[in-house]
């Protein structure tokens, strides 16, 4: 919890946090994104609950800083938790953004103890809240976009992740090319049955 007893903030600006919020279906009846925050704001598309700007920025300033890394001194005895945990510093400073098993990465730091992860205690597994999920047993999937990733699912390419920052697709296509700065790294674990994780650099100007 936040400062004040608040739930931390879902995203790192305010254009983001309005952004999350815009759902593909929303994208289909409206002229742009931008129009999709503009809506948002006024409450007429997402959770009907908006966070004025003042709001967020209040809360943003007043939030703690960010926390240690979660891996540090942990001994680290599978490839894909290490893997995670040297992917964790960048992702936590947005240096970084990931699509990891259809989880973004980054966005799952911010909201999860990743302590009981990196020492072994728990195992990470996909929700129904991450990009995509896909219950087996069930034949349920879901998809929900992230303050860092547009699910784009309804593409005759198949499922595609549009980052919000530079606006690069990535493609989990294990067959296709993965995108503009971004790298498909299938790990070796005894944790999983199959683990692949997508990097994705976002280039900032100078």
């Amino acid at each position: 919890m936040a400062a004040g007893g608040l739930p931390p903030l879902p995203a790192r600006t305010y254009e983001e946090y309005l952004e999350c919020q815009v759902t593909a279906r929303d994208l289909r009846y409206l002229e742009s994104e931008a129009v999709g925050r503009q809506l948002v704001e006024l409450g007429f598309c997402g959770s009907g609950d908006v966070l004025r700007r003042e709001e967020f920025e209040a809360r943003a300033a007043a939030a703690p800083p960010p926390k240690s890394l979660a891996s540090v001194r942990k001994e680290l005895k599978d490839n894909f938790l290490q893997a995670l945990a040297d992917r964790e510093e960048a992702n936590r400073t947005g240096n970084i953004s990931e699509v990891s098993a259809y989880i973004d990465y980054a966005h799952r730091l911010t909201t999860d103890d990743f302590e009981v992860y990196f020492s072994g205690k728990k195992r990470l597994f996909p929700r129904n809240t991450d990009l995509s999920f896909y219950n087996w047993d069930r034949n349920v999937s879901t998809s929900n976009s992230s303050p860092n990733y547009e699910v784009i699912a309804e593409n005759a390419c198949g499922l595609l992740f549009k980052n919000r920052s530079d606006r690069k697709i990535i493609n989990v296509d294990p067959k296709a090319y993965p995108g503009d700065n971004t790298t498909r790294t299938p790990v070796k674990t005894d944790l999983y049955l199959h683990v692949v994780i997508y990097d994705h650099i976002i280039r900032r100007g100078t």
